[in-house]
């Protein structure tokens, strides 16, 4: 009779450990898709839409005038923007000598990014 009643008990621990891990994943499953609900974005709507699509075509038409004209980027330091095919020539003919094009390369990129001031020495703290 023992041997019985020892197989029933094991039988009912498996059974309850089975329905808490089947429970859990129901939990886990509804709130996944309860939080889904709360944190999705509105749709878009018509008024929405047609505002991207003019922001769209505004960014894509300033990008193809950018590629295809010359123009100022900062006549300060005499920066400026070339079309592309004139700027492949200009390439060309600088890089037939490759220890010059890359010397004139490096002299236009510190023209255009000249290097910070140097720092103020950091005083030292009066507890060291």
């Amino acid at each position: 009779m023992n041997s019985e009643s020892k197989k029933c008990c094991s039988c009912a621990g498996k059974v309850a450990y089975a329905v808490a891990v089947l429970g859990a994943i129901l939990i886990v499953v509804f709130l996944d898709r309860e939080l889904k609900k709360y944190t999705a974005a509105p749709p878009v709507n018509v008024g929405r839409a047609e505002e991207r699509a003019k922001a769209l075509a505004e960014i894509r038409n300033a990008e193809a005038s950018a590629l295809g004209e010359t123009g100022w980027i900062d006549p300060t330091k005499g920066i400026v923007r070339l079309k592309i095919d004139d700027a492949m020539k200009l390439m060309e003919q600088d890089w037939q000598n490759p220890a010059a094009g890359r010397s004139n390369l490096l002299a236009r990129v510190e023209k255009a990014n000249p290097p910070p001031p140097p720092a103020a020495p950091v005083k030292p703290s009066e507890f060291e």
